[in-house]
């Protein structure tokens, strides 16, 4: 009989487990020494033979035990070596219940090491600053919520067995020409319903296109500093991320022409590059195309926020000038409306549109076609610009309130730039390191502002350091507060 004491904590099984374990590692069992059968264990112990069945078994898995035919369970000659190293420090880990040896893929091992411990956050806050200039975000009391309601409402009283069913993967008709109608008027995009994808938003967009189209060691060109979202998409799929320096007119095209720039692939954000905020003139935008058909490469062209600009004419989209089939279009309603909505779309040459489609289809086998819909009607009832330019007038408000601030608070000690279009203003600090920017977000907390570094949006640190302030989530007397206190901290 083997003696063991129970710990009374959690199923039967686990406390043999744990019991079982701890003399093991303890030495009290030694390799190779024979165990009684799971009946006579039982019955010793007054408990079911199925949970000692069970103990046995997850034991076995982790290597504990071995089992031979003819020879009854033993204690493994060579113990796990997370266990031995375990048992050198006396303390065994806590067990878990059927927990495997866990082999990752390679597309798996590299995504954790790009994402590194902290992962990816969408949607930055900090909890308790009262002066939070988050960035990414719209401004969620400009929805009008009311109208979303009303006509989800709408929707749902005249819905039939069959529009509880599949949809097609490629998204309802209905919004797609919808979109394609406002995407033509409002944005010069060359669209048809057909070369049209809804989506889950643009982080859904770039996991499609690095499925087709990158493959692993690919080269994919990105501005530098870039959208991380899209970086990650691309490393995690095994690209080799080639940066391309931007200025105040975005990409700077003809660094393409420099040895070692080549690649099959190029994202952008032409009309508001993120997170710098230059717009990409007609000159540099036809240098791109160009290079493009040389370069027999796609152009994946990021149109995140490019509906909020308050300076000169509206820049028409980069894949509106495309005579060649090379431009990816792709559009979100999170920054329009609210990111909960998930649903975006890509505008796709021709020759892309089957392998999206069915790249699409072994994702999730299409978006939730239900919200698709009452977008459609959002959309086709005029609400979604009428929301357009209401939110324009409101964010260009907001956005005189925080250039005034910073003019008067911060002065010199600052350099502006991306104001002109967007939901974000950038801070320059020159003569600031970027080594010193923790202890300058610190400070900034410490008196209850939110503020965020530039340098995620780097591969390699930008030599001065560099804060982004999203607008969109404070009042304009938050706004000005908010910037008193942060030049009291940059001073």
């Amino acid at each position: 009989m083997l003696w063991m004491t129970l710990d009374g904590k959690g199923p039967l099984y686990l406390q043999v487990y744990r019991a079982m374990r701890k003399a093991i590692l303890e030495g009290k069992l030694a390799p190779g020494a024979g165990l009684p059968s799971t009946r006579a264990l039982a019955d010793g112990l007054g408990i079911s033979r199925n949970t000692v069945i069970l103990a046995y078994g997850q034991l076995q898995a982790e290597g504990y035990l071995t089992t031979r035919p003819a020879s009854g369970t033993s204690v493994a000659a060579e113990l796990p070596e997370q266990s031995a190293s375990v048992a050198g420090h006396g303390t065994p880990l806590v067990p878990q219940a059927h927990v495997p040896l866990v082999h990752l893929s390679p597309y798996a091992q590299r995504l954790l090491a790009v994402v590194g411990p902290r992962g990816l956050v969408w949607g930055f806050r900090r909890r308790g600053l009262p002066y939070d200039f988050r960035y990414g975000e719209p401004a969620y009391e400009d929805v009008p919520l009311a109208t979303w309601c009303r006509l989800l409402e709408r929707r749902a009283r005249r819905a039939s067995l069959r529009d509880l069913a599949y949809g097609p993967p490629e998204g309802a008709m209905d919004l797609r020409q919808a979109l394609c109608e406002y995407l033509q008027r409002a944005r010069g995009v060359v669209c048809t319903p057909e070369r049209l994808l809804i989506v889950a938003g643009s982080q859904q967009a770039l996991d499609l296109t690095a499925r087709v189209l990158v493959e692993p060691g690919a080269r994919v060109l990105i501005e530098e500093p870039h959208y991380r979202g899209a970086a990650v998409v691309f490393q995690a799929a095994g690209a080799a991320l080639e940066p391309v320096p931007v200025d105040a007119e975005g990409l700077r095209v003809a660094e393409l022409r420099a040895p070692g720039k080549s690649g099959r692939l190029i994202y952008v954000t032409p009309s508001h590059q993120f997170p710098t905020g230059g717009v990409m003139p007609l000159a540099r935008r036809l240098e791109l195309l160009a290079w493009a058909e040389r370069a027999n490469a796609f152009i994946f062209e990021d149109d995140y926020d490019s509906e909020y600009r308050y300076t000169g004419r509206p820049v028409e989209a980069l894949q509106g000038l495309d005579r060649t089939g090379r431009v990816i279009y792709a559009g979100t309603f999170s920054k329009l409306l609210f990111p909960a909505l998930r649903l975006g779309y890509l505008v796709l040459p021709e020759a892309l549109v089957r392998p999206f489609t069915m790249a699409k289809a072994v994702a999730d086998t299409g978006s939730a076609t239900f919200e698709q819909r009452v977008l459609a009607d959002f959309i086709r009832a005029g609400h979604f610009e009428r929301h357009l330019r209401r939110s324009r007038t409101r964010n260009a408000a907001r956005r005189t309130t925080t250039l005034e601030a910073i003019e008067r608070y911060c002065g010199d000690r600052v350099e502006v730039a991306g104001a002109n279009a967007g939901l974000h203003v950038l801070l320059w600090l020159p003569g600031s390191r970027t080594s010193e920017i923790s202890a300058l977000l610190a400070r900034a907390a410490a008196v209850g502002v939110g503020v965020y570094s530039i340098m995620p949006y780097y591969l390699k640190p930008p030599p001065t350091a560099g804060l982004l302030l999203g607008y969109t989530s404070l009042t304009e007397e938050q706004i000005r507060q908010g910037i008193q206190r942060l030049a009291s901290v940059i001073r």
